[in-house]
């Protein structure tokens, strides 16, 4: 049976509908980094979003092909993820302005298991180019280590996630915590719904903050 990470993970995947203090640990991602309205048919976004799959499954699709990815064993590709933030005066500004979704910093990232490594990455990027004719030289490998977080399970449309985050930020406050973002650590979103199937008031999206002990 393939290897689930969903399932094998639920604390970091399906968190409750409350919040919680998670410890997020170093992961392995291909990404895409870029700047505009995620809702634009035509836009950076949508583009990037086909470079993370196309990426993602060549690799998954490896162990049908010649290549040979060592340590390599079969797995479920993992959700969607991405990382999202506005400036003001080149700053990173708290809380996010929904009206002005063209201002929407963003890096888009699809989790990957520990054993790809930089070279099985690169083929990857090549391979699923020449067969998407897809131009994935946008595509990084990137690692690094999340740590301390507070998270909750968002039921809704994505634009009433303040009132969520909100409720959010009220459990980290009484539990010690402080928000910790930087240019590093930022609002990471989880999606478990495919919006293009899923009614606004039933999509599932993991929302996740970083946060320090007072």
């Amino acid at each position: 049976m393939a290897f689930d990470f969903k399932k094998e993970f639920k604390e970091f995947y399906l968190p409750p509908k409350t919040p919680q203090i998670v410890n997020i640990p170093k992961m392995k991602f291909v990404a895409v980094r870029g700047k505009g309205n995620p809702n634009d048919e035509d836009g950076e976004y949508k583009a990037a979003l086909a470079v993370l799959y196309a990426v993602s499954y060549t690799l998954k699709m490896s162990k049908m092909g010649d290549h040979h990815i060592e340590g390599y064993y079969d797995y479920v590709v993992p959700p969607l993820e991405g990382f999202w933030w506005q400036e003001k005066n080149g700053r990173i500004v708290p809380g996010f302005d929904y009206s002005d979704k063209s201002s929407f910093n963003w890096i888009s990232v699809i989790r990957l298991p520990d054993f790809v490594s930089k070279k099985d990455f690169e083929w990857a990027k090549e391979t699923a180019a020449l067969k998407k004719n897809l131009d994935c030289s946008c595509a990084e490998l990137l690692s690094f280590k999340e740590g301390e977080c507070v998270q909750i399970m968002h039921t809704g449309s994505y634009d009433d996630e303040p009132t969520t985050v909100e409720l959010m930020h009220e459990y980290a406050e009484n539990c010690g915590y402080e928000l910790d973002f930087s240019d590093t650590r930022l609002h990471h979103e989880i999606y478990l719904s495919d919006p293009r199937k899923t009614v606004l008031d039933k999509l599932k999206t993991v929302i996740r903050h970083p946060v320090r002990k007072l």
